[in-house]
């Protein structure tokens, strides 16, 4: 059974009008759990916060903190105390191999897992095979950690720069054979799980510049039907916070009310989605190929860093603690594309968002009760200093466009970076016991759930 919620009494006005929301109930508040001590020595965690750049690797951040900052190093998880590398690689590919990954140009392009199988691994500690959702390698629904905090009566929440129903948000909630069944993905999700905030792009009324359309596209937000009954406040939903009775979604969809609900009281149970089709920046007009922050931005939608701290505002309403997967979804959209500029976007966009997260525990908790882990689920592009081999971006002034050659436009199975802060952040250094020749030690990224899991405590 998920918690009982400690509910805010009162929606704070800046939200009133642009909240659809049901009544908001007060309940009585239940006294905060006692501190415990986990298996790995440390306090027991209460919340984590997993930031996800979906197809980033090494190069990707170094681009980003020559073209911002003329330097490496600069960004604030590359000061964290515990960097490790992580494997990616779906059962497709079967594993990684440091030697061959640094002498064969071809082999880490080989098979190369994607986000469903990577975020299923991350979630649910089960390696899988590509599209496969929360299903372990037969498609068998195995649990994932949201699950867990649930089971704790925490609160949990994905956000995420592209569609909700996505692989990555997708794969720490739902559970189904394939991640393309996306209006099925969906209605899990909104109606089925016990989810407390879902944020993403994916307005079915808006096109990708932000304005109204009439052919409208209603996949993934799970159909014409279901958006409608959120919007009406009477989808056939979950018992979110466990009192026994279902607790409908208040939907949010302006930037205004993405940024109203940064501050002050909230209700407890929230899904936003910005006015834009497909992604908040990444896929609006202009030229596609031209160098970052060049195109004019799409105004009527938030940045991830404003969904993040309204998902926080909302989460903490629970004494309990919280889980909550950030998505910088559509970085990988740019390396697929090849867009160097708008990858740097989308790459200054999810830093940005890291900062938030990392001075809201500075300011509201501790990193005693507060785990932080940033990583990939996977790089995208093959993106390099130099064709035909994976080789160092070369340093440019900041403001400068550094030279950045993609030498593919699919994923690959190269190691991406892990960053994590907080008392129980030394589990990672633990567990990473493979060697790369090049990035040094890693993990694999099965390990995220079984770490996670320690720290909380979870059965």
């Amino acid at each position: 059974m998920k918690r009982n919620s400690i509910k805010k009494s009162i929606v704070a006005s800046a939200l009133a009008g642009v909240l659809a929301t049901s009544a908001i109930i007060p309940t009585v508040a239940m006294a905060a759990p006692k501190t415990r001590i986990g298996n790995n020595g440390n306090k027991e965690v209460k919340n984590v916060i997993l930031m996800i750049a979906d197809g980033w690797s090494y190069n990707q951040i170094d681009a980003t903190n020559y073209f911002k900052n003329g330097k490496l190093g600069s960004q604030v998880y590359e000061n964290f105390p515990t960097k490790v590398g992580m494997s990616t690689y779906s059962v497709s590919a079967g594993g990684y191999d440091s030697e061959t990954a640094w002498n064969n140009a071809n082999y880490i392009k080989n098979k190369p897992t994607d986000s469903a199988a990577a975020g299923t691994a991350m979630s649910t500690g089960h390696k899988t095979y590509d599209a496969g959702i929360g299903v372990d390698a037969n498609g068998k629904s195995v649990r994932n950690i949201s699950e867990d905090f649930e089971a704790q009566g925490k609160s949990t929440g994905v956000i995420t720069s592209v569609e909700f129903s996505h692989a990555t948000p997708a794969a720490f909630v739902a559970h189904n054979t394939s991640r393309n069944n996306y209006e099925a993905i969906a209605n899990e999700m909104l109606k089925d799980s016990a989810t407390d905030v879902i944020m993403s792009a994916g307005h079915p009324d808006f096109n990708d510049n932000g304005d109204l359309r009439t052919n409208m596209n209603y996949k993934y937000v799970g159909g014409v039907d279901t958006w409608n009954g959120v919007k009406n406040g009477i989808l056939p939903v979950a018992d979110a916070n466990g009192d026994g009775t279902p607790d409908q979604w208040n939907l949010i969809e302006t930037k205004e009310a993405f940024q109203a609900l940064q501050d002050g009281e909230t209700p407890d149970r929230v899904l936003g989605i910005a006015q834009a089709a497909t992604t908040l920046q990444q896929n609006r007009s202009g030229d596609k190929k031209a160098g970052a922050f060049e195109v004019p931005f799409n105004d009527n939608v938030p940045t991830l860093a404003e969904m993040t701290n309204g998902a926080l505002n909302v989460l903490d309403n629970n004494e309990k603690g919280f889980f909550l997967m950030i998505e910088g979804g559509a970085i990988d959209w740019a390396g697929h594309a090849n867009q160097s500029g708008r990858n740097i976007e989308e790459m200054s966009d999810f830093n940005t968002a890291v900062e938030a997260v990392n001075q809201w525990v500075q300011e509201n908790s501790n990193w005693g009760e507060t785990l932080l882990i940033v990583t990939g689920d996977h790089e995208t592009g093959y993106l390099s200093g130099s064709k035909g081999a994976l080789t160092p971006i070369q340093k440019t002034a900041a403001g400068m466009m550094p030279e950045m050659v993609w030498n593919s436009g699919d994923h690959t199975n190269q190691l991406v970076p892990l960053f994590a802060k907080g008392d129980s952040a030394n589990l990672f250094k633990k567990a990473a016991d493979e060697l790369d020749s090049v990035r040094g030690r890693y993990i694999d990224n099965i390990e995220i759930a079984h770490i996670i899991r320690e720290a909380i405590n979870a059965k």
